[in-house]
């Protein structure tokens, strides 16, 4: 994982010792056209993790990938690495491709392995890692969502949704202007099923304020405002991207809740 790249170009009779966390060693120059230790030698993607793992006895978790620290004293619903310390506050951190692991430690414990969850990274891809599962002591496992972020239009602000409750089964998806009635509104996305993301790029929006609201796929316009089993508010500007995740309680089951990750 690189979390920071920097080129450096050195004449060849010239050897650099470099320091940062842990000193670094660079001994004899290589040729010219061989690449230096600092520059990347094959395809990056980027990744990011966030932690739906619904047993409180086991969370916060640590998260290591490929044994370096990726974000500590991860609650639930907490997402890394836009929870690490200044600068490294990204939305995404910058990955090279191939086979990857993501390890989770507990936090109070870190003797304790939650899960190991490996991943496979391909160039030039977008990749969210959900820690899920974990109800009274079972199995976590992970959902793995590969996207893209092209820049949005000018002008516009786009959503994603996520539906990560098993919960909830499918609902349908209601992105409207604050306390719009639910009864003669679209939705964005209809029926989505579990684990399963919203098609394509996103839907644009004009900038602003937005009530996000879930019901039972398929309710009728009239039970709508009755049914409604999560909702959220969120602003978004110009320019920004946000995936709504629709997600259980923290202990597993109802009340639903939903929150945003920030994309752009």
């Amino acid at each position: 994982m690189t979390l920071s790249m920097t080129t450096v170009r050195r004449p060849r009779s010239l050897c650099l010792t470099l320091a940062a966390a842990v000193a670094l060693v660079i001994g004899a120059c290589g040729t010219k056209d061989a690449p230096g230790p600092l520059e990347p030698t094959s395809g990056q993607g980027r990744i990011r993790f966030v932690n739906l793992i619904t047993d409180p006895t086991r969370n916060p978790v640590n998260a290591i990938l490929d044994d370096k620290q990726f974000g500590v004293n991860l609650g639930y619903t907490a997402t890394t690495p836009a929870s690490l310390p200044a600068p490294s506050t990204a939305n995404f951190a910058p990955i090279y491709e191939g086979a990857r692991t993501l390890v989770l430690k507990k936090t109070a414990d870190t003797s304790v392995v939650v899960a190991t969850l490996p991943i496979m990274v391909t160039a030039g891809t977008d990749y969210t890692l959900y820690a899920t599962g974990g109800t009274g002591g079972a199995t976590v496992t992970s959902v793995i969502v590969g996207d893209n972020n092209p820049a949005i239009t000018t002008g516009q602000a786009k959503f994603k949704v996520m539906n990560m409750s098993p919960t909830a089964g499918a609902v349908d998806v209601f992105i409207t202007a604050a306390n719009a009635d639910l009864t003669t509104a679209t939705p964005v996305a209809a029926n989505l099923g579990n684990f399963v993301p919203f098609e394509g790029e996103g839907a644009l929006f004009v900038p602003g304020t937005y009530s996000v609201r879930t019901v039972p796929a398929g309710t009728l316009p009239a039970d709508r405002p009755a049914a409604v089993n999560s909702t959220l508010s969120v602003t978004v500007a110009a320019g920004n991207g946000r995936t709504i995740v629709i997600a259980d309680a923290a202990a597993g089951g109802t009340p639903l809740r939903s929150f945003a990750l920030t994309d752009q």
